[in-house]
Formats: structure tokens, C-alpha cells, sequence
């Protein structure tokens, strides 16, 4: 008996030193192969642009690393998170998540084929700041202004959105509900891209829009657009916009752009304490913060830990907003 249980315990302790042992070697050996960067929207935009300045500047930090961004396009973004998903777990397949394929969209399609804590978190890497706006000679001079309008005039005011499960959409609708008002207190109108949401407040075709900063920045200086209210805070490049708690709606600082990145459920611990150490390096260095204020970026690189609950509360806004609207499937 006593034998027994003594090379039980010589077996339980060997296993867990070899347990140790290969995770000490994971550790010490990644990356032993190039790591790809999986980007569920096309070249140019918010994802891509933040997920090749984090690639570009990574091996400083992680030695011996080779990262290859790669395109995966399709359905809103969900191509791509689900072909992450379904990636081996070695921390060699990583998504360059973003609000649309992990809050938008599980809050709003529960037939996605993977649900948004189907994920291992390592890093939130940047905020994308929103702005809502009219054209420039619009009667409506303020946040307070456009509600009393909608308030008085049910159904006569139209916004751009790029479709229903968007950005674009859900910031107006959850403006509209901050402001005691219904979906039908304004007409969605759907454009193609948000490029395309821009121009149509620039042409007049809409009455108002909120959209990412980068594309409203350059026509509210020069004039064209008037910005009513900016989130999460107020920028430098517009200094005389008022945030959204500024413009009386506070909550509107919960609508905003974001990436991150992740891998597939389980990644081993090494693996995603390598990756903690690389974005701690990343938050200092200048050159990822130069390509970062580039690209319009608020740095907000976090724990694993924080950046699971950022994403966890955006997921909880969205489902709200899209059941409250009858939207979700």
C-alpha cells in the first residue's frame, strides 16, 4: 500500500515537473515560427492600420518574432474572429478584434458560430473616438437643439448609418434613447461605408450622423460640419467640441471605437504572459505612440483582465440597445 501510494506521488510529482518544464520551454522558445495577425476588415482601415502598428513594432520586445498581418474579410467581421476561433491554440493565430466582431455583432446575431467571450483576451490596444455632427449651416447648434427637434417633429429628421448592425447606427439610436426618444423619432438611412456616412451629411442628404473621428476631423476645421459632441473625451484636434458629458449626455462616452487583440480560447499561460510583457514595453514606446497618434488613436492598452470586462460591458450595451430596438436574431 504505502509502495503504491509512494510511486503514485514519484508519477504525480514527475508529470507536474514536466508540466512545468514545457511550459518554462514554451515560454523560453516563443515565437518558434512566424505569428499571424489575422484582420477581420480590409487594408486601411481602423483594424488594420492598429493591428500592423502593433505587428511593426512588436519585435522589439519579443525576439525572434516575425508577424504577418493577414487580411480575412467578410460578414462584418465574423469570417475572420471564427476562423481564429477555430485555430490551435499555440498562440500563433491571433485576432485583431474590433467593437463590430465583438460587441456589435454577438449582441446582435446569436447565429454568428462563436460568441464573444469564446476568446483569450491579451490586450485592449487603442480607442477610436466618435463624433456626432450636422452639416455646418444646420439650424441645430447643439446636442440640446437636434432632440428638441426630433422631440417636436417626429419622423421628419433622417441620419447615415453604414447598415443596422453598426457602429454608425447603434451610436445614433443609443443618442436618440439618451435623449428620451424612440427609434421612429428619426429615419435611418443606409449607406455603404463610413466614408460614405460622412459625405452624405457633407452633401445634405441626411440631417446628422455620428461617425469614427478620423473622416469628420478634416471637415469640421475646415468648416463644412459642425461637431455636437465628441466621445470618449475631447481632442486636441478640436478643442472647441464638447465631450459627451460637457453636451449633457454622459453615457455617450461608452460609445466608441476600440481594437484589441486575441487568440483562440486556452492559450497557453506562457504564451499570454509573453504578450502582457510586450504591450507593458508597447505603452512606453514612442514609435508604436507615434503610429498610434497617426492613425487617430487614444492608447488603452490593459490587462487581460481589464480588457476582458471593457469588452464584457460593451457587449452587455449592445445587446441591450439591439433588444430594445427588436434587431437582435
Amino acid at each position: 500500500m504505502h509502495r503504491v501510494k509512494a510511486t503514485a506521488l514519484v508519477l504525480c510529482s514527475a508529470t507536474t515537473l514536466l508540466a512545468h518544464s514545457a511550459h518554462a520551454q514554451t515560454a523560453a522558445a516563443y515565437p518558434t515560427k512566424p505569428i499571424q495577425f489575422v484582420i477581420p476588415f480590409s487594408a486601411g482601415g481602423d483594424s488594420d492600420l492598429s493591428g500592423r502598428n502593433v505587428a511593426q513594432v512588436t519585435p522589439k520586445y519579443l525576439p525572434k518574432a516575425t508577424i504577418i498581418p493577414v487580411n480575412r474579410v467578410g460578414a462584418s467581421g465574423a469570417i475572420g474572429a471564427n476562423a481564429v476561433k477555430g485555430a490551435a491554440s499555440d498562440g500563433y493565430t491571433l485576432l485583431v478584434a474590433r467593437i463590430a466582431t465583438h460587441a456589435i455583432l454577438p449582441a446582435v446575431d446569436s447565429k454568428l458560430g462563436y460568441k464573444w467571450n469564446e476568446f483569450t483576451m491579451l490586450s485592449l490596444i487603442e480607442l477610436n473616438p466618435f463624433i456626432c455632427f450636422v452639416k455646418s449651416e444646420s439650424p441645430y447648434r447643439s446636442s440640446a437643439d437636434l432632440m428638441e427637434a426630433m422631440r417636436k417633429q417626429p419622423g421628419k429628421l433622417n441620419f447615415a448609418t453604414s447598415g443596422t448592425a453598426t457602429s454608425q447606427n447603434m451610436a445614433a439610436q443609443y443618442w436618440m434613447t439618451l435623449g428620451k426618444l424612440t427609434k421612429d423619432h428619426a429615419v435611418g438611412i443606409h449607406y455603404k461605408g463610413g466614408g460614405d456616412v460622412t459625405v452624405a451629411v457633407l452633401g445634405g442628404q441626411v440631417d446628422f450622423a455620428c461617425n469614427n473621428a478620423p473622416t469628420v476631423i478634416p471637415q469640421v476645421k475646415a468648416n463644412r460640419l459642425r461637431a455636437l459632441l465628441v466621445t470618449p473625451t475631447r481632442l486636441d484636434e478640436l478643442p472647441g467640441v464638447p465631450n459627451a458629458k460637457e453636451a449633457g449626455f454622459p453615457d455617450m462616452e461608452k460609445i466608441v471605437g476600440w481594437t484589441a487583440l486575441m487568440g483562440p480560447a486556452g492559450l497557453p499561460k506562457p504564451v499570454v504572459d509573453s504578450w502582457v510583457k510586450v504591450f507593458a514595453q508597447l505603452a512606453k514606446d514612442p514609435d508604436w505612440q507615434a503610429g498610434n497618434a497617426r492613425i487617430g488613436g487614444i492608447p488603452a492598452i490593459r490587462s487581460p483582465e481589464a480588457s476582458y470586462a471593457f469588452v464584457r460591458e460593451q457587449y452587455d450595451l449592445y445587446y441591450g440597445l439591439a433588444t430594445s430596438l427588436g434587431i437582435r436574431q
